[in-house]
């Protein structure tokens, strides 16, 4: 089976350890520290981005990529062997590259959220702007908050550093979008129109592709394995039109160059998920011998130091020469004074599009460590987007015909496991979950341990329910501030070890019958997620829950309905959750949805409040109860 190979035939042993600066630091971290200054001219810096790829690049090794301007690009500078973004989704991980922050420490971790973010944090191209730079985007925000206006001079499809004052040094942006995951289940003469470019021989034969093991081996799914591969060889043209007019306007040894991809490949079990095939990406960059210091971005250097994506926006403004602002959370990987290489990367995952499902991940170079929060959730809940895709109507397709293979299978599952622990450098396809095993538990625990830290850490607000997230953004101005106010800490902790509780059943339940008596509605919420999934009906469960039925915070409200409705009285827990689908914020709507899809035939009876919300102005919303209905009427109705 092919995998991401860290280095390649063509590179000399000295490349292949990964002897750059960044590399060697890792063997020598003084080495970082000894460089002397750059030159004192402000570089030009270029970046050049991507959609939903993971480095399926000739330059990483993968069989049958054909990317020979990637590759060259390659050749002339450094090609990082250990990259990953902090969320597997376009809006939340490019939140985190504009700001140089977590999702979860600013609350844009949900997709498609609208953040406020708190004073202090800016889009990094304003501090570019102050020293003199002129700042274009081409086109791409996508940032789960609105860019202010001092964000870029330009952000248009009309974008360019050609429009920029004589003699200013430029950062400048551009993004391409035609291998997004919108194209990959293109047909016929769309597919033909994005890759004309590609000759015969760039043409990828489906039959020839090895897929990976979660995946159902079929024609269709092999067309949509081959379509990404063409639609990669599709972008190294457009990539190399980029560098020719670099070239053209004699400003290639004055402009350092970055590409990168905003997440991994647009496909289930890799899109929206915290598997390397979710969250490690291509990370190239190309330091003109001029700007360089030391022996970064020596050609054909290969860098095997992790990086995070949010380390972007730090590491653009120290080769800018401009200071880095305390609160980013990244840490620069080029340019002087440089800190030790990091130990581990982290990644979120929080509402995809319409349903929630908190989990967290760890990376260091070896191992994946996973955390379900909710680990009550089928891995592929229903959503429209994947679900249209080919590949997932395949798994959908062979799934009821149970003649999936075995690792498919897995991920089909109704509940995931509460931890993942897989040895990546063994099993790169990530499917041998070692989290029980006695021989890995020091690795497990060690890995726990790095993720409860980095939780505390930047104040992950994944555990406030989403609803709750918008009422508390009204009162304090940010999301930012909700675990910063005092008790902060303290919050955290009980939100997240109640919300780790919730999923354990009856064994849980004198804790969720303490948390519904907390002071924060946050705590309470999690309380009653988990007497529902405890199916709690006592009389003295029945009457806290029926309690929460009135609490102040919608939130509480969704989840003691739902936990009455699972308990055997729908009769009082149904109309809390359609009042809710028809009068709560926009958030508060789409919980009640999921609540009303999860309880399938005991929804029946609110299947006419339901279609009144087929209108719903969240599109989410939406998308939900037309699930709900399709299941409970049988039809095959799309919304999207």
């Amino acid at each position: 089976m092919p995998t991401l190979d860290d280095t390649r035939p063509m590179l000399t042993r000295r490349q292949a350890l990964g002897l750059g600066v960044a590399g060697a630091a890792a063997l020598d971290p003084s080495r970082a520290f000894a460089q002397a200054a750059a030159p004192g001219r402000k570089p030009n810096i270029l970046w050049i981005s991507c959609e939903d790829i993971s480095p399926h690049l000739g330059c990483y090794g993968y069989p049958r990529a054909i990317t020979p301007a990637l590759d060259r690009f390659a050749e002339e500078g450094v090609r990082y062997t250990h990259a990953f973004t902090v969320a597997g989704v376009c809006a939340p991980s490019r939140s985190g590259i504009i700001t140089g922050m977590y999702p979860t420490t600013l609350g844009t971790h949900h997709m498609r959220c609208q953040a406020r973010l708190p004073d202090h944090v800016k889009c990094f191209p304003e501090y570019l702007r102050t020293e003199g730079y002129y700042c274009t985007n081409n086109v791409k925000t996508d940032y789960n908050f609105t860019p202010p206006g001092g964000a870029w001079h330009e952000s248009s499809a009309q974008a360019h550093w050609r429009k920029r004052p004589k003699g200013a040094p430029f950062f400048s942006v551009f993004n391409f979008t035609l291998t997004h995951e919108s194209r990959v289940e293109m047909r016929g003469a769309a597919h033909e129109k994005a890759v004309a470019r590609l000759t015969a021989s760039q043409r990828q034969d489906p039959s020839r592709l090895q897929l990976p093991p979660y995946y159902a081996d079929t024609a269709e799914t092999r067309r949509d394995w081959a379509n990404v591969l063409e639609l990669i060889t599709a972008l190294d043209y457009e990539v190399a039109g980029v560098l020719h007019q670099l070239e053209q306007d004699g400003l290639a040894n004055d402009t350092i160059v970055f590409f990168w991809s905003d997440h991994g490949t647009g496909l289930p079990r890799a899109k929206r998920w915290l598997y390397d095939s979710g969250v490690r990406v291509p990370l190239l960059v190309r330091i003109p011998e001029g700007l360089r210091l030391a022996e970064q971005g020596r050609p054909g250097s290969v860098c095997t130091e992790l990086v995070s994506l949010i380390d972007l926006a730090p590491t653009v403004l120290n080769l800018a020469g401009v200071p880095v602002p305390g609160h980013m959370q990244g840490r620069p990987f080029l340019g002087a004074n440089l800190k030790p290489p990091r130990q581990y990367v982290y990644g979120a995952r929080d509402r995809m599009d319409e349903r929630y499902d908190i989990i967290r991940a760890v990376r260091d170079r070896r191992w994946r460590y996973v955390r379900n929060y909710e680990n009550f959730k089928p891995y592929y809940q229903y959503m429209n987007t994947p679900e249209g895709g080919n590949t997932m109507r395949e798994l959908r397709r062979l799934e009821a015909e149970n003649n999936l293979p075995t690792a498919a299978r897995r991920f089909m599952a109704d509940r995931k496991p509460v931890e993942e622990l897989y040895d990546v450098s063994a099993d790169p396809h990530e499917i041998r979950n070692l989290a029980g095993s006695a021989a890995h538990r020091d690795v497990l625990e060690r890995m726990r341990r790095a993720h409860l830290a980095w939780s505390d850490e930047t104040r992950d607000l994944g555990m406030m329910p989403e609803g709750e997230i918008a009422v508390r953004e009204e009162k304090l101005g940010s999301r930012w501030a909700i675990l910063r106010q005092p008790g902060g800490p303290g919050l955290l902790a009980r939100l997240r070890d109640t919300a780790s509780l919730a999923g354990q059943g009856r064994a849980s339940l004198p804790r969720m019958m303490s948390a519904l008596r907390d002071a924060d509605a946050g705590v309470r919420y999690w309380g009653a997620v988990g007497a529902g999934n405890a199916r709690a009906d006592s009389e003295a469960a029945v009457k806290a829950l029926t309690a929460a039925l009135k609490d102040e915070s919608a939130s509480v409200r969704v989840a003691a309905g739902r936990a009455m409705c699972l308990a055997g009285r729908a009769e009082q827990g149904l109309p809390v959750l359609t009042g809710i689908l028809q009068s709560g914020a926009e958030w508060e709507r789409l919980m009640a949805a999921n609540a009303l899809d999860e309880l399938g035939e005991t929804a029946r009876p609110a299947a006419e409040i339901l279609r009144a919300a087929l209108k719903d102005a969240n599109r989410y919303v939406a998308r939900v109860v037309n699930r709900t209905l399709n299941v409970l009427e049988g039809t095959s109705r799309e919304v999207r």
